[in-house]
């Protein structure tokens, strides 16, 4: 080590003023740089996307508010009957395109060409308004023909029914 800085002091002493105010000034920068890198930077990127990490907090923390309003809605509702909730579901659902099959506590739902909003729609009616639960799906997607063309749906779903007096979770 001894030796290292001794080389290095006759080197130092071996150039010009000149290059001596050059190997200082360079490494002046050097040090700024490095300063500027480890020290500054990360810190004005992290104020940088400051704003957006905010926006995105602010938008989860609404969407998680909706879902606590939503679970505390699904637990204040009424229990419905079974008879009551197979009404509520006949209600809600078109003619053609889905066909109900009631077994026992379990409804089957045989889906043709059902248009994908249609579907999301007829679940979360099912869901709120007949408390009943999906249990199985066996869905195949297919697509309509035409300048329409929109995504449709053909299979079964198999609904669970309440149970009396039970509120559905």
């Amino acid at each position: 080590m001894k030796e290292l800085r001794a080389q290095a002091l006759t080197r130092w002493q071996a150039l010009s003023p000149r290059e001596q105010r050059g190997v200082s000034v360079l490494g002046a920068l050097l040090s700024v740089l490095l300063f500027w890198s480890i020290a500054i930077a990360p810190a004005l990127n992290t104020l940088r996307d400051s704003d957006n990490r905010r926006a995105q907090i602010g938008q989860q923390q609404a969407h998680m508010l909706a879902l606590q309003n939503q679970a505390q809605a699904l637990q204040t509702r009424t229990p419905l009957s079974r008879d009551e909730a197979l009404r509520n579901l006949q209600g809600l659902t078109p003619g053609t395109q889905m066909q109900l099959n009631v077994q026992g506590d379990r409804v089957s739902v045989q889906l043709k060409s059902v248009p994908a909003a249609a579907l999301a729609n007829w679940l979360a009616q099912a869901r709120s308004q007949a408390q009943a639960l999906p249990l199985e799906a066996h869905l195949t997607r297919g697509n309509t023909t035409g300048a329409n063309s929109a995504v449709v749906w053909d299979g079964s779903l198999v609904l669970s029914l309440p149970n009396r007096g039970a509120l559905v979770r």
